[in-house]
């Protein structure tokens, strides 16, 4: 198994250690957890050995936790999205004096349903997550607005409004988008359903990754051994703060090394950790990996991330394509949307390059955690890329 030599970043840490800040406390994840382990067909993800891939890396074991078949929805996202819907109507109808405690089985089957479809909720996407938060409005019954720059393939569009959305379509780039639908939201009285957080709007982003953990929590689960190391993508930061706490919360002292990993093209927690504070990064970022195509930090993601990260890195596009087509050529074959093997790309890169391996830790007995994040959720570009 042989992949080509690409040029990358690697920043270390300058000063890891447990946060000081509890972004998602337990008390949250228990309540996600028990909520979305009883939706209809919620079932764990597959944790697949990849060995052909530890021994290009030189590595003890790689295990890949595949996101692909989420609920039918193509990706991890479908656990927060759809959840932070959810606790948000839940919370709406509870203000109005509608129901105090509506549950989702109720909410499911329309018991309030003309006080909840006077309810509308929106979010900018660059496609999975926004798909989620169409199918958590369509399930329980709210109005849905989604907002997607005007980058975002017309596949990812017709994915989201498949469940009733409207689409919106904004010049510029994903955060034009998120600015754009909170300006819309603050005019129209909507509800905005973000995994991304700023100063003054934490909770529902909160909620939206307090559901990515349990990712993280299968994973655990279902390994052998605890992981020496996690390569997780980077994007606003809120999956890889998500893994970071269950990890911690899991492993404690013993938590894996936490490897983030961007696209070189929008590097903004690099960035950030360069700057020693959340930094945005402008230009266009034009990287195949959508999903990861962030130019700003999620507040919340970035109060775990500053300690809890080991080291951040920024892998080149082509590197996500030679990831792509190793999984799509081994038997079996494993399905692997672009922005799904940023941190497969990272392991690679950095376990073949003498700095890199040293930096990081890497040894022939070393256990990697890798998050298949998305399966082809573009199938015409997936097809289109692995050939």
């Amino acid at each position: 198994m042989t992949i080509p030599r690409r040029s990358y970043r690697l920043l270390l840490n300058r000063h890891p250690g447990t946060p000081g800040v509890v972004v998602l406390p337990e008390g949250g994840f228990r309540r996600a957890k028990a909520e979305i382990a009883s939706w209809p067909g919620y079932a764990p993800t597959p944790l697949l050995p990849l060995p052909e891939v530890a021994s290009a890396a030189r590595v003890g074991s790689v295990h890949w936790k595949d996101e692909g078949g989420r609920f039918g929805l193509g990706s991890f996202k479908a656990l927060g999205g759809a959840y932070a819907v959810m606790k948000l109507l839940q919370a709406e109808l509870s203000r109005r004096g509608v129901a105090n405690a509506a549950t989702a089985e109720e909410l499911a089957e329309g018991k309030y349903k003309d006080a909840v479809r006077a309810i509308t909720v929106t979010c900018a996407t660059d496609g999975n997550h926004g798909r989620s938060v169409a199918w958590g409005a369509e399930r329980f019954g709210a109005r849905c607005v989604i907002f997607v720059h005007e980058t975002v393939s017309q596949g990812r569009r017709d994915a989201i409004a498949k469940y009733g959305a409207e689409i919106r379509v904004v010049p510029g780039t994903y955060d034009d988008a998120v600015r754009a639908a909170q300006r819309t939201a603050e005019a129209e009285a909507w509800f905005v359903v973000s995994d991304t957080s700023y100063a003054g709007y934490t909770e529902v982003p909160r909620d939206v990754m307090q559901g990515y953990r349990l990712m993280a929590d299968e994973a655990a689960e279902s390994l052998p051994q605890p992981p020496t190391h996690v390569f997780i993508q980077g994007g606003v930061g809120g999956v890889a703060a998500a893994v970071s706490v269950q990890m911690r919360a899991r492993y404690g002292a013993n938590a894996p090394k936490l490897v983030v990993v961007e696209p070189d093209k929008a590097a903004c927690l690099l960035a950030s950790a360069e700057a020693g504070q959340p930094t945005s990064i402008e230009g266009d970022l034009d990287t195949i990996m959508a999903g990861l195509a962030c130019g700003e930090p999620s507040l919340l993601a970035w109060q775990e991330l500053e300690r809890a990260a080991f080291a951040w890195m920024a892998v080149p596009d082509d590197s996500a394509v030679d990831c792509m087509k190793l999984l799509a050529k081994r038997d079996p074959k494993v399905v692997a949307g672009e922005s799904a093997v940023a941190g497969l790309a990272g392991l690679l890169l950095a376990a073949r390059d003498p700095f890199g391996r040293n930096a990081l830790g890497l040894e022939e007995a070393s256990r990697i955690l890798l998050f298949g994040t998305e399966g082809a959720t573009d199938p015409e570009l997936y097809s289109r890329l692995v050939g």
